[in-house]
């Protein structure tokens, strides 16, 4: 593309989401590096660079655009696939909902060290876009270029501006999912036309103290713990489940909070007492008078003869897993979250 002309998607009218301190240099982040440093060794040494959740939304008439990336360097402790370790994911926002455009790999430019590139073809006209970062890649800048001319403009904002967070593992992060935009919090996003935030740490979502008053001390609109599986076994998890809701409970005494039991139940005596634990956790909270707390039973996802056909490994749900995801979560948030107070 000739006489193309970058923009730094740091400045307006480019608007971020999902990431700690997006205005500021270096590297994108999604929880502060003094936080990220307390934690277990896996986030502290790269993990919170990882940018799952993490958007940039604009408008423009461009029928070409190039997305140019500073990768930084990362450890990828999981096997996912390509496209969701280093790609952009492009959807075209309507008032008729989110339409996929296409998901591009970023490639090495010759000559170029650490600096990656790829292109997308547009139809005629405005468009609203939103761009997903990468799900399991490291990225310490980011320009898009448009032929010079295009125009650019800033995209109208979220229908619902209060974000919800979602704390945990690596199913939270995305791993198996083909692209970033098929993760379930980024469906759920594109649904209700909704922010959110993604703290899902694969392998090392351990409901750690400093981590949660981090998240505690956001401006939310609502919270849903998913970190069943990041605990050794259900004693490890009933360590501090219930101490997770409470400091949250602690900064939001009236948001919605949501507990979800891990989605791969066998129907074994450790993924009975697993579930058990959560359970124990929102009957606890009920007890103590909270009637906005909602637990989603994980073993509701796949609960067919064939569970085994909605995950890549018999853990990590694929594109299909996720969707099922999305539609039970999608439903109790459809019938719970204050909508109004999210604007």
């Amino acid at each position: 593309m000739e006489n193309i002309v970058f923009y730094n998607v740091r400045n307006a009218p480019f608007s971020l989401h999902g990431l700690f301190r997006p205005q500021n240099e270096g590297p994108f982040l999604r929880i502060p590096e003094v936080v990220a440093k307390q934690c277990n060794v896996h986030i502290a040494e790269g993990l919170y660079l990882n940018t799952a959740g993490g958007r940039v939304r604009f408008c423009t008439d461009a029928e070409e655009l190039t997305f140019r990336v500073t990768r930084a360097p990362f450890k990828l402790g999981l096997r996912t696939s390509p496209l969701l370790e280093f790609s952009i994911d492009l959807y075209h926002d309507t008032a008729r909902g989110s339409k996929f455009v296409l998901g591009r790999m970023l490639m090495p430019v010759e000559g170029k060290e650490n600096l990656w590139e790829c292109s997308f073809k547009l139809p005629a006209g405005e468009k609203s876009l939103t761009a997903y970062f990468p799900c399991y890649g490291n990225v310490e800048d980011m320009e898009i270029g448009l032929p010079a001319g295009a125009t650019l403009k800033a995209h109208a904002p979220y229908t619902y501006q209060k974000p919800i967070l979602y704390y945990g593992s690596s199913i939270t992060q995305g791993c198996a999912a083909s692209r970033p935009g098929k993760a379930y919090p980024s469906i759920l996003s594109r649904r209700f036309d909704m922010d959110f935030i993604n703290l899902g740490f694969a392998g090392s979502c351990r409901g750690e103290e400093v981590l949660c008053e981090h998240m505690a001390g956001l401006d939310l609109g609502a919270f849903v713990s998913d970190y069943d599986h990041n605990r050794s076994c259900a004693e490890r998890l009933a360590d501090n489940h219930y101490r997770v809701y409470e400091i949250i409970r602690e900064k939001h005494p009236d948001i919605p909070y949501y507990m979800i039991s891990r989605p791969d139940f066998y129907y074994n005596e450790q993924d009975f007492n697993r579930r058990a634990v959560v359970m124990e956790s929102y009957l606890r909270a009920w007890r103590g008078g909270d009637r906005n707390v909602y637990f989603i039973d994980g073993s509701a996802f796949f609960a067919t003869a064939d569970k085994l056909e909605f995950t890549q490994d018999g853990t990590h749900p694929t594109d299909e897993g996720f969707l099922r995801m999305a539609d039970l979560i999608g439903a109790v948030l459809e019938n719970t979250l204050p909508f109004e107070k999210m604007k």
